[in-house]
C-alpha cells in the first residue's frame, strides 16, 4: 500500500492546525478571548513591546498560514518569531525548554520551519492561485475520464 498520495492532504492538515493554534493564541492575547494574555482573560495594552507585536504576528500569521496563502513567508516570520521568543524571552531562564516553559515557543518555531521546507500541502489557497495564474487544469483522477470546464 502507498501511503505517498496522503503526503500533500496531511501536509495540508498539519499546516492548518499550527495555524490555527497560532491564530487562537494571537487573539488571545490581542483581544482577551479564549482566556486572554496568559490566561488573565485580558488584553495586552496595544503597541506593548514585545507582547503585543508578537501576538499580531501570530494573528496575522496564523490566519496566513490556516489558509495557506503567502504560506513559506508567513511561515518563515512565524518560525522567527517564534525563535527569538525563545532565545530572548525563554532561554534565560534555562537552557531547555522544559526548565525555562519554552516548550510552545520551541514546537511553534520548528513546525513552521518545517512549512517553510515543505510548502503548503495540496490544499492551500497558494496552489489553487498558482493554478489560475499558469492555466494548468487539475489532473482527473486515474481511470475517470475529465471533460475540460
Amino acid at each position: 500500500m502507498n501511503l505517498d498520495r496522503f503526503n500533500g492532504p496531511a501536509l495540508s492538515l498539519f499546516r492548518m492546525v499550527i495555524g490555527l493554534l497560532f491564530l487562537c493564541h494571537g487573539l488571545s492575547s490581542l483581544f482577551g478571548v479564549l482566556g486572554g494574555a496568559r490566561g488573565t482573560g485580558e488584553s495586552l495594552p496595544v503597541g506593548q513591546w514585545p507582547g503585543w507585536w508578537a501576538a499580531l504576528i501570530q494573528a496575522v500569521c496564523g490566519t496566513l498560514v490556516l489558509v495557506g496563502l503567502l504560506t513559506r513567508p508567513a511561515a518563515l516570520l512565524a518560525s522567527g518569531s517564534m525563535a527569538y521568543a525563545y532565545f530572548v524571552v525563554h532561554q534565560p531562564d534555562g537552557l531547555l525548554p522544559i526548565h525555562n516553559n519554552g516548550e510552545l515557543a520551541a514546537l511553534f518555531c520548528w513546525a513552521f520551519a518545517l512549512v517553510v521546507v515543505l510548502g503548503p500541502g495540496s490544499w492551500a489557497l497558494d496552489r489553487l492561485i498558482g493554478r489560475r495564474r499558469t492555466g494548468v487544469a487539475t489532473p482527473a483522477p486515474a481511470g475517470r475520464n475529465s471533460v475540460p470546464a
